[in-house]
C-alpha cells in the first residue's frame, strides 16, 4: 500500500513537472523569437492564454510573425496534449478515490503527529480488535497499524474515529509515522511470531523506554521476545486455557469479572494510579486523598517506588509518597479523573 501511495505521488509530481516545463519552454521560446524585447511575464502570460484557449487578445504580436505563428501552433498542439493528459489522469485518480484517499491519510498523519502518550496497536485481527475495544473503553488514545483493508474496516466498526496507518508494522518508517517516538506503549498482535519478534526489537531500538506487550503463538518464542525487548508476553491460548479452568471451578468469580468487563451501564475496571512528583496528593494519607470519598475508588493494593513487591489491602492511614502506584477498582471516568489529579 505504501508503494501504491508513492506511485500516486510520483504521477502527480510528474504531471505538475510536465505542465511547468511546457510553460517554461513556451515562455522562453516567445522571449527568444521576439529578440528578448518583451517582459518575461508577458511571455508567460501569452503561453498560458494560448494553452488554455481562453480567447484573450494577443499580448505579443504573433499575427504576421511567421516564426511566432509556427511556434504557437507547435506549442498549442503539444502543450495541450500534456495538459489534457494531466487533466485525464487527475480525473481518473479522483474518480478512483486515490487522491481523496491520499488527502485523508495526510490529514490522519498530521493528527497522529500531534499525539503523545498514546498506544500503538500492531495488527487489527481478532486479538488486536479486542485490544482496541478495551483501550477505547478506558479512554486511551490509540493508533492502529494494519495493512489489510478489510481488517481496518472491521476495526472502524468498533471505533469509527480510530486513527490508523495502513502499512507494514515491520517497517521502521511505519512505526515512526504512527508516532512511536511520543507513544507510551506498543502492543504487537501480529499473527506471525517472527514478525512479532522483529517489530518488538525494532520498537525497542526506536524508543528505549517504551512499554512493549507482544503476542505469541508458540511458547518457545517467549525467551526471544523477552530478549528482543518485550516487557510482557501474552499467549491467547494460555489465557484461554486458564479461563476455561476458572469457568469450571470458580464460575461465580468469573461471572463477576465478565459483568465488570462487559457491562455497558456501569463500566468498572481495575487500574493503577501513580503519585507523580509535585502532585497535591503526595504526602497525604489514603483517607485524606479523597480517592474513596471523592472518586469512589476501592484501593486493592500498592507498590512503592523502586520495589517489585505488591502489597494488598493498604490501611487508610498509609502515606502516599511520590512514585507510589496504587491498584484501584472503580468507574473508568472516575479513575481517569483520579489519575489526572495524581
Amino acid at each position: 500500500m505504501d508503494s501504491t501511495r508513492k506511485g500516486i505521488q510520483y504521477r502527480l509530481y510528474l504531471i505538475m513537472a510536465a505542465i511547468f516545463m511546457v510553460i517554461i519552454i513556451g515562455s522562453t521560446g516567445y522571449f527568444i523569437i521576439f529578440g528578448g524585447r518583451p517582459k518575461f511575464i508577458d511571455c508567460v502570460y501569452m503561453t498560458v492564454i494560448s494553452l488554455t484557449t481562453v480567447g484573450y487578445g494577443e499580448v505579443l504580436q504573433v499575427t504576421g510573425n511567421v516564426p511566432a505563428q509556427i511556434f504557437s501552433m507547435l506549442l498549442i498542439t503539444f502543450g495541450m496534449g500534456v495538459i489534457l493528459y494531466g487533466i485525464s489522469t487527475l480525473t481518473a485518480l479522483t474518480v478512483e478515490g486515490e487522491v481523496s484517499g491520499m488527502i485523508r491519510r495526510k490529514k490522519m498523519e498530521k493528527k497522529i503527529a500531534k499525539l503523545s502518550h498514546h498506544f500503538i496497536v500492531c495488527g487489527g485481527g481478532e486479538t488486536g480488535r479486542h485490544v482496541i475495544r478495551e483501550l477505547i473503553t478506558n479512554k486511551e488514545k490509540i493508533v492502529l497499524i494494519e495493512s489489510d483493508d478489510h481488517r481496518i474496516e472491521v476495526c472502524k466498526e468498533i471505533a469509527p474515529d480510530i486513527l490508523y496507518i495502513q502499512g507494514d508494522a515491520t517497517e521502521d518508517t511505519v512505526l515512526i509515522t504512527a508516532g512511536i517516538k511520543n507513544a507510551a506503549g506498543i502492543i504487537v498482535t501480529l499473527p506471525n511470531d517472527k514478525d512479532n519478534v522483529y517489530v518488538t526489537m525494532t520498537a525497542r531500538m526506536l524508543k528505549r523506554e517504551i512499554r512493549i506487550i507482544a503476542r505469541m503463538v508458540d511458547p518457545k518464542i517467549e525467551p526471544k521476545l523477552r530478549k528482543a525487548g518485550a516487557d510482557g508476553v501474552v499467549s491467547p491460548s494460555f489465557i484461554g486455557g486458564l479461563r476455561m479452568a476458572s469457568e469450571m471451578i470458580r464460575p461465580t468469580a468469573v461471572t463477576f469479572l465478565d459483568k465488570m468487563l462487559r457491562s455497558k451501564e456501569l463500566i468498572l475496571r481495575i487500574h493503577e494510579v501513580t503519585i507523580s512528583p509535585g502532585s497535591h496528593l503526595s504526602g497525604k494519607t489514603i483517607k485524606e486523598s479523597g480517592l474513596k470519598d471523592k472518586y469512589d475508588l476501592l484501593i486493592l493494593g500498592f507498590q512503592e517506588k523502586g520495589s517489585q513487591e505488591i502489597k494488598f489491602n493498604p490501611s487508610p492511614d498509609m502515606r502516599l509518597d511520590e512514585g507510589t502506584t496504587l491498584m484501584v477498582m472503580g468507574e473508568v471516568d472516575k479513575i481517569a479523573k483520579a489519575r489526572a489529579a495524581a
